[in-house]
């Protein structure tokens, strides 16, 4: 055999090790894809008290809003008017109150008509704390810190009572959602800190298990494959660390013991 001819050999063998290395390497990787999950959040709703008709919408989609923030205002004009009426009680009440003290102290009075003028002036009182308390929530204030998610209702529309006008996500309330099969269940423990990884995401994400559930449920339709339809498996959530470079309903991929950067350990 010629010398070319063993060279030609040589490499060939080589270049087919280095192949089927690389197959196996390729088949090792999707041996291990990790748990599948998505992201979720827990959404503030912010609606008003009673049914009305927007009046003033002080925010848009994806704006950045503070504890205290008014973001909307609801007609008020019924509310109005009920304060108006129960102030007018009130007078009347005090009024009265008045003229039966007075008479208690002279002597002219009953003591069963002093009671009742105090009576009702203590239930006008609290009738105008009410209607007060009503017309105050007539606007309404951010309760949290967050980005607006969404917008259901515009100025113009009427909103029912107890419907939200919009909703807001805090960053904190970002969590991940992924599921496990018994055998792995052990590997998991509330505290735990996870690997995670998605499309375009931050090397070094990570996330906090702060649930684990009791009971198994079939693989949701979203995350199964022909091999495991079947399988029951266990709700897990974890808080990432950074929460802002994720978005609702964005697909995850979660790993047990992956190694983690020291910087993001500290």
């Amino acid at each position: 055999m010629t010398s070319s001819r063993k060279t030609f050999l040589r490499a060939s063998t080589i270049f087919t090790v280095l192949a089927l290395a690389a197959v196996l390497a390729g088949c090792k990787e999707r041996k291990d894809p990790g748990f599948q999950g998505w992201v979720e959040a827990d959404i503030i709703f912010v609606s008003p008290d009673e049914s009305g008709r927007v009046t003033k919408l002080s925010v848009r989609e994806g704006d950045e809003v503070k504890p205290g923030m008014q973001i909307y205002s609801v007609d008020d004009e019924l509310q109005k008017a009920d304060l108006n009426q129960h102030n007018a009680t009130l007078a009347n009440a005090q009024q009265t109150y008045d003229r039966a003290a007075s008479l208690s102290k002279t002597g002219s009075g009953t003591q069963a008509n002093l009671d009742s003028a105090v009576s009702a002036l203590r239930v006008a009182e609290a009738r105008v704390n009410t209607s007060q308390t009503r017309l105050a929530r007539r606007n309404g204030f951010a309760p949290v810190a967050g980005t607006v998610q969404q917008i259901y209702f515009r100025e113009g529309e009427m909103v029912p009572a107890q419907r939200p006008v919009l909703s807001i996500m805090p960053p904190g309330n970002m969590k991940l959602r992924f599921f496990v099969p018994e055998t792995q269940l052990a590997k998991l423990a509330i505290g735990d800190e996870v690997k995670v990884t998605c499309d375009n995401c931050a090397g070094d994400l990570t996330a906090k298990i702060y649930f684990i559930a009791t009971t198994a449920e079939y693989t949701p339709p979203v995350i199964y494959s022909l091999d495991e339809r079947s399988k029951l498996v266990y709700l897990i959530q974890a808080r990432p660390n950074k929460p802002a470079s994720l978005r609702v309903g964005q697909p995850i991929s979660v790993f047990v013991n992956a190694p983690i950067p020291v910087a993001d350990k500290r």
